[in-house]
């Protein structure tokens, strides 16, 4: 059994329009999430250095075990956040970029022709 292709008028378009409010948005948005991504990272080493100054006081095994899991979990889910708000940041700050390099070749296009 085999599918044909939708018909023309059914698929989706897919054309960006290359808009400043669009090209703003993704800058702003880079640099907001960017902000939270600086801000979780300073938390991170808040967090890491307040844990390193008070070590745990226990001659129990157990006890020892569970606060260093506790506080590796901790750490590493402030650290988790930080990175994906840096991610996030780079890939609105590329896309911001992306659009307008599609601005420029619309524009470019649209001289050619006429």
């Amino acid at each position: 059994m085999s599918h044909s292709p939708p018909p023309e008028s059914s698929r989706p378009n897919l054309s960006v329009a290359a808009t400043p409010g669009k090209i703003g948005r993704c800058f702003f948005g880079a640099v907001f999430a960017g902000g939270l991504g600086v801000l979780m990272y300073r938390m991170t080493m808040a967090i890491a250095a307040t844990f390193a100054h008070k070590p745990v006081t226990s001659d129990n095994v157990t006890v020892i075990n569970i606060s260093a899991a506790v506080r590796t979990l901790v750490v590493g889910i402030v650290a988790l956040g930080a990175g994906i708000f840096a991610i996030a940041a780079l890939g609105l700050l590329l896309l911001g970029i992306q659009l307008i390099f599609i601005r420029l070749t619309q524009q470019q296009t649209s001289r050619d022709q006429a």
